[in-house]
């Protein structure tokens, strides 16, 4: 009688860590992750200033048989959002420019740019269409360098989505804008003002922009898929695509520089931080997701960017911090890190369990 195979799953196991050694716990929780295919990347995970896990799981270039490791270099994404927020928020604390401009100080052509603010942009209420929805340029022009004007060529003529400050939607084209402010503000490229205000200050020498041209052995290959023999790698985009909405590589020592930084108000001041980090509309502030875990208010940033997903999150004045790099197109990070911080506070937390293969006789 001719057999089927079906392999079947229980999604997760619940498991309490009181007790138990955290890092061998966390190494153990993200095996089990890297074992289902739902995580390939490197882990930084930081607890009252101690570093509780600091790993890497699976290949950064399966290719060349290299596996990831705590100095593996990613793209992030809209982490990049962070640090495009906080040098807007750095320019206003000197003085240079004021959350309620208006963006036609900046684009007097542009279209309804008297009822938009940066503000607005900084907080996805503006309301302008995110270039990003283009599925046909998204999918065929990415890897090419376009101009400014190229770009706002995308989104500039799309009618609003909503009156400016009544609705939130997350626009890019929000965050490109701020980046071309920037520059017009500091008479700098957005990369030279980012470098100026953050990186140097950081001492954050493995972050960059342009990760097309990279050169680094250190560099992951970003995948659709990394499967047994299934393997898709993902094309490259150009740093004037994803710019100051997601552009920024880095490791997980240098984003965790960053937080530091944030952190002990060594960027921003603990005011601005705290208006930055607070909830403007659906949970989101200036450039930070804010959320709750484990009883913890926790902000940060996730980033998505094809073939790698990222998240920085940490928890507000008590110097813990979960820094996870992936690269490969996974949903699953927002689940591992909520599992991360409840294990770090002995509450219950979820692991995926081995797949089971179970024998089924032919139907007759």
């Amino acid at each position: 009688m001719k057999q089927i195979l079906f392999l079947l799953f229980t999604t997760v196991i619940l498991i309490t860590a009181f007790g138990q050694d955290k890092s061998e716990k966390l190494d153990e929780l993200l095996k089990a992750y890297a074992n289902q295919s739902r995580f390939n990347g490197s882990v930084l995970v930081i607890k009252d200033g101690k570093t509780i896990l600091d790993k890497g799981y699976g290949f950064s270039n399966v290719n060349e048989n290299q596996l990831n490791s705590p100095n593996t270099i990613f793209q992030v994404g809209s982490i990049t959002k962070q640090f495009t927020a906080a040098v807007i928020l750095k320019l206003q604390e000197e003085n240079k420019i004021n959350l309620q401009d208006k963006l036609s100080k900046y684009f007097p052509g542009y279209p309804n740019s008297d009822s938009i603010t940066i503000e607005h942009l900084l907080t996805h209420t503006s309301g302008i269409y995110s270039y990003t929805n283009d599925k046909d340029f998204m999918s065929s022009k990415i890897n090419m360098p376009h101009s400014r004007e190229q770009m706002l060529s995308l989104f500039k003529d799309k009618p609003l989505q909503f009156t400016p400050g009544t609705k939130w939607r997350y626009s890019n084209s929000g965050y490109l804008l701020l980046g071309y402010i920037i520059e017009d503000v500091t008479g700098l490229t957005y990369q030279q003002a980012v470098r100026h205000y953050i990186f140097i200050p950081l001492q954050m020498k493995n972050s960059g922009f342009d990760y097309t041209q990279l050169k680094n052995q250190k560099k992951a290959t970003g995948y659709f898929q990394l499967v047994d023999e299934m393997n898709t790698q993902a094309p490259s985009i150009d740093s004037t695509i994803s710019f100051a909405s997601g552009s920024i590589f880095s490791t997980t020592a240098d984003l965790y520089k960053f937080q530091q930084g944030m952190q002990s108000n060594s960027i921003l001041s603990k005011s601005t931080l705290e208006t930055a980090s607070t909830s403007f509309k659906n949970n989101y502030g200036y450039g930070f997701e804010i959320d709750s875990v484990a009883g913890k208010r926790i902000i940060g940033h996730s980033g998505s960017i094809h073939g790698f997903v990222s998240n920085l999150v940490w928890v507000p004045g008590e110097n813990t911090v979960v820094i996870l790099l992936n690269n490969v197109t996974s949903p699953h990070l927002g689940k591992i890190t909520n599992n991360i911080i409840s294990l770090l506070y002995d509450q219950p937390y979820e692991v995926p369990v081995p797949k089971t293969a179970i024998t089924l006789p032919e139907k007759n």
